[in-house]
């Protein structure tokens, strides 16, 4: 195809000239992946599929989930090598299909799924710009655009062969490209730093829990023996206010739903907050900063957040609140304990599952408590909550590059 002038807003100095217009099927032939039967799936060769290209911002061997035992015949016919792109062949969202991730692995040679599209490099380009490049906002809106489907988005090889975009040379690429691979670089050991202090905390919380870890006191003495109760005698868990949809505003004061419970992180979520009138014996039901709360249904059921905001809000039926019934509780020790695996498993074993999974505020009272001292319970929650800050700062660094590398991202390319 012919030349059209377009340049980036942001460049190395030493390029100038305008980047090409290319089909993508100029640098790729694309393939459909492997069907394979259930009892073939576990075993086997290194299999990519559709987690695989959504978790990855680039996929090597080791990174691979699953794998597929099949005939060598079939394997060759189905390789994947460096260079190469996977794309998200189906999805529920539009947003998601045509969604596309480089393998980068040079000693192995892996195979991929049926709801994925191999694209084969048959073109001269640097794997890390075209990577970088189809997840820009440009090529995400020539894939999408043309994705087809009624309860499902889907994209062919055809699509996907005829999408146009803006190349730089080679050399202009590989630059890019290695700009990027950096920020990969440093968001790895960010993602790796994060990890280790989360598998410390949880190492460190199931001693301190079953008390094989204890402190010492300020002059270097045993605390006290330990005192088995059931959580309901030192804390109540408060349901919320059945609230009318129809009603909701969009301005007022925010109600927090078991939407808004998140399963990322211990904070809370507010990215579909609704709003409401003041209602009758408000004080029963609003929540301040500091708060625990946990969801007593859906797909989060159990899954407790802080409420860490500077306002209160509203506290929404099937959303739970845990009020101190007792001055020889520290609440922040309490916190700890819900997020703990003790509170998870015991969790597990009154969990009602069906289509609407749920849990009773009784059975939450009803769980084993551990409770030290009021002492023992602040040196605890003071030690782990140090963790959580760490983390949280480490989560922040993450986002911060992030935010970083997506503006570069669209600075950098047509």
């Amino acid at each position: 195809m012919g030349n059209i002038i377009n340049k980036p807003k942001l460049r190395f100095p030493e390029f100038t000239e305008s980047w090409a217009l290319k089909e993508l099927g100029d640098l790729l032939v694309f393939k459909n992946g492997i069907n394979a039967s259930r009892e073939q799936y576990g075993k086997g060769v290194k299999f990519i599929n559709v987690l695989d290209i959504l978790n990855n911002d680039f996929i090597t061997y080791d990174k691979i989930i699953g794998s597929v035992d099949v005939e060598e015949k079939i394997l060759k016919n189905y390789p994947v090598k460096y260079g190469d792109i996977l794309f998200q062949r189906s999805s529920e969202t539009r947003e998601e299909v045509g969604t596309a991730c480089v393998y980068l692995d040079k000693k192995h040679t892996a195979t991929f799924g049926g709801f994925v599209i191999r694209g084969e490099k048959i073109g001269i380009y640097d794997p890390l710009f075209l990577n970088m490049l189809l997840k820009t906002n440009a090529a995400r809106d020539a894939i999408t655009s043309q994705s087809g489907g009624s309860t499902r988005y889907n994209v062919g090889q055809g699509i996907l062969t005829s999408i146009n975009l803006f190349y730089p040379e080679l050399s202009e690429q590989q630059k890019i490209g290695l700009v990027f691979s950096t920020i990969d670089e440093k968001l790895q050991i960010l993602k790796k730093k994060k990890s280790l202090l989360e598998q410390y905390k949880k190492g460190v919380m199931q001693q301190l829990f079953s008390q094989e870890l204890r402190f010492k006191d300020e002059d270097g003495n045993d605390f006290s023996d330990w005192k088995e109760k059931k959580l309901g005698d030192v804390a109540k868990l408060q349901g919320g206010y059945a609230f009318k949809s129809e009603l909701f505003h969009t301005d007022g004061i925010p109600i927090i739903r078991i939407s808004n419970i998140s399963n990322n992180d211990n904070y809370i979520n507010l990215d579909n907050v609704v709003f409401y009138d003041e209602i009758p014996n408000a004080d029963n039901f609003t929540i301040k900063k500091g708060d625990l709360i946990v969801a007593m249904s859906g797909a989060t059921t159990g899954k407790s957040s802080i409420f860490n905001l500077s306002y209160n809000a509203y506290l929404n039926q099937r959303v739970g609140l845990f009020r101190s019934k007792t001055d020889k509780l520290y609440y922040d020790y309490l916190i700890q304990f819900v997020f703990s695996e003790s509170f998870k498993e015991q969790l597990i074993s009154v969990l009602v599952a069906g289509a609407q999974p749920n849990v009773s505020s009784s059975d939450i009272e009803s769980f084993d408590f551990p409770f030290p001292s009021i002492p023992e319970q602040t040196k605890i929650a003071t030690f782990l909550t140090s963790l959580d800050s760490k983390i949280a700062q480490t989560s922040l660094q993450i986002e911060k590059m992030q935010l970083w590398k997506k503006g570069l991202l669209q600075q950098m390319f047509v």
